[in-house]
Parts: structure tokens; C-alpha cells; sequence
């Protein structure tokens, strides 16, 4: 199965909730007036876009509709698909992973699927012949570094992990000599997920970053945070969290196939300007792909 259609058959619920509501819109169709915009607009809102996303989106519409003369239901619909692709192309999308070794740091709060997307794109790194090393930095829950372990093997990646309560920037460290002496291509760490107690897992998260830092000063890095499709506008206090303690590069969108939120990536990326990189849209090992804004608003709408 290509990517489009396991995006596609990963964002059903999300396409249904979008489509009916759009096509209860769709159907009293007349011409486009203001009051179709409304009604076009308030969907938008009630499907996770947020309400600033939502009202920026039929602006730009609005404008589109007035000088490209739009009146064909199919043309207004291309039309919004491309106003919501706009805002997910807003930064540069690429992995930016181009010297040897680069390291890839990966945040986000307990419970998204952190562990799994790790293996998953570990996985993906090892399947474009690329050496990666897995750092299990989050040494406070034995059975993440565990789980952690398990993904690593079936992506034939190599772990690096010490004792449980061991100071995770001490692996972090142990982790780039290893990444170094096998000359590895990828180094990717594991991060402790724990809001509750913020100040101690942001220090141990500046900690990690000062060891990268002194030890990988050249290196390419990116850091990713994953978020929890599921958990709809919540995830965008989540980014803004993170965003105060750590320049986050890309975004890792997971259980979106558990869900009808999927417009609330629209909202994130919008509200943050920080670009999705990889969206899981499965269980197994290979679903895990690179974002591709099109595809993913043509699977949503």
C-alpha cells in the first residue's frame, strides 16, 4: 500500500467527520455568498482547526473567490484544499539530516507514542541505508527503555542504554562515542515525557542539549516533537510547552488513525509555524512516513 492510501485509509474517521459536515454545506449549495462562508467557516472551527485558522482560511478563500470568480462547488473546494495546504507548506518541511553523523532529539509528553515513532523512524532511517543508534535517555521508566529496546531490534538499529535512574544525559553522552566510533549516520535520543513535574524534565532536557551541544557542535540536528493526534486542541499546549524550553524543528504526528481531529495538525501548524515531518497513520513498523501536505489534505477532504 502507498503512502496516500494508507494516509487515507489512516485519516477515514477524520475524512468522514470533515466530508459529511462539508458536504452538509455542499449540498444547500446555491452561489457563493456570505452565508456559505459562514457555515463553511464554523465547520472548519468545530472540526479542530481552532478558531484563528479557521477565520484565516475563509479570508484568504473569501479573497480567492472574489478575484478568480469561483462559483463551481468542486472549484471552491480546490480552492480550500489549497488555502489549508498553504499553511502546512509554511516553513521548510525537509529533514534537514545531511551530515555524518546527525542527530535526531525527540520530545513530546508520555503516552503520544514517542517510543514507537523512535523505532518507526529508526526504521525508516535503516531501510535508506542509513546506520542509526537509538539513545534510551529516558531512564526514569524501565519499561520505556524496554519498548525502546524491542523497536530498535526489529529496526536493526543499535541501542544504547544504561541502568534505570541513571543521569540521562551520561547516555546521551555514552551514545555519541558510540555513534562516533561505529561511524553511524543517525543518533536518535529518547527523552523523558513527564509535564507534571516540568522544571525537573525541562532541566534534564537542557542537560541533554548541553552534552549535544559540546559533543556534536557540527552536526546536523533536528528536534522533533511527537504529538498525539487524539488529543485534538490539547496538542497545541503541548507545542507551545515545549517551544519555551527547546527550538523545536519538526512535529511527529501519531494516532491519527485513531481519530476525527486530524484537522487539528492544520491548527498547530498554523498557531506555531513549525512543520510536520513524519505522521504515523498505523500499528506496524513501516507506518511511519514523511509528511506530504498535499496528500494529507487530500485525504481529509
Amino acid at each position: 500500500m502507498g503512502f496516500f492510501d494508507k494516509l487515507k485509509q489512516g485519516l477515514t474517521k477524520t475524512k468522514t467527520s470533515f466530508d459529511e459536515k462539508i458536504n452538509n454545506v455542499f449540498a444547500n449549495f446555491r452561489k457563493v455568498d456570505e452565508e456559505f462562508l459562514d457555515e463553511l467557516e464554523e465547520i472548519l472551527i468545530m472540526s479542530d482547526l481552532g478558531m484563528d485558522t479557521s477565520v484565516k482560511i475563509i479570508d484568504n478563500l473569501r479573497i480567492r473567490i472574489k478575484k478568480e470568480k469561483l462559483q463551481d462547488e468542486e472549484d471552491v473546494k480546490r480552492a480550500l484544499r489549497e488555502e489549508m495546504q498553504k499553511i502546512l507548506d509554511v516553513t521548510d518541511i525537509n529533514l534537514k539530516l545531511n551530515t555524518k553523523p546527525s542527530v535526531i532529539l525527540v520530545v513530546g509528553v508520555n503516552g503520544v507514542g514517542k517510543t514507537t515513532s523512535i523505532g518507526k523512524m529508526a526504521n525508516r532511517l535503516s531501510k535508506e541505508g542509513k546506520k542509526v543508534v537509538v539513545a534510551a535517555a529516558d531512564t526514569f521508566r524501565a519499561a520505556a527503555v524496554e519498548q525502546l529496546e524491542i523497536w530498535a531490534k526489529k529496526a536493526g538499529a543499535e541501542i544504547v542504554k544504561r541502568a534505570e535512574g541513571v543521569d540521562p544525559a551520561s547516555v546521551v553522552y555514552d551514545a555519541i562515542k558510540i555513534t562516533k566510533q561505529t561511524n553511524a549516520d543517525i543518533l536518535i535520543v529518547d527523552t523523558a515525557g513527564r509535564l507534571h513535574n516540568k522544571k525537573y524534565l525541562m532541566d534534564e532536557l537542557n542537560k541533554i542539549q548541553k552534552v549535544i551541544n559540546r559533543e556534536m557542535a557540527e552536526c546536523d540536528r533536528e528536534v522533533l516533537l511527537v504529538i498525539d493526534g487524539t488529543t485534538g486542541q490539547n496538542a497545541i499546549q503541548q507545542v507551545k510547552a515545549f517551544k519555551e524550553e527547546t527550538d523545536i524543528t519538526g512535529l511527529v504526528l501519531t494516532k491519527l488513525d485513531g481519530t476525527a481531529k486530524g484537522g487539528v495538525v492544520i491548527g498547530i501548524v498554523e498557531s506555531n509555524k513549525i512543520p510536520v515531518k513524519f505522521i504515523g497513520v498505523g500499528e506496524q513498523i513501516d507506518d511511519m512516513e514523511i509528511f506530504n501536505s498535499e496528500d494529507f489534505v487530500k485525504a481529509i477532504i
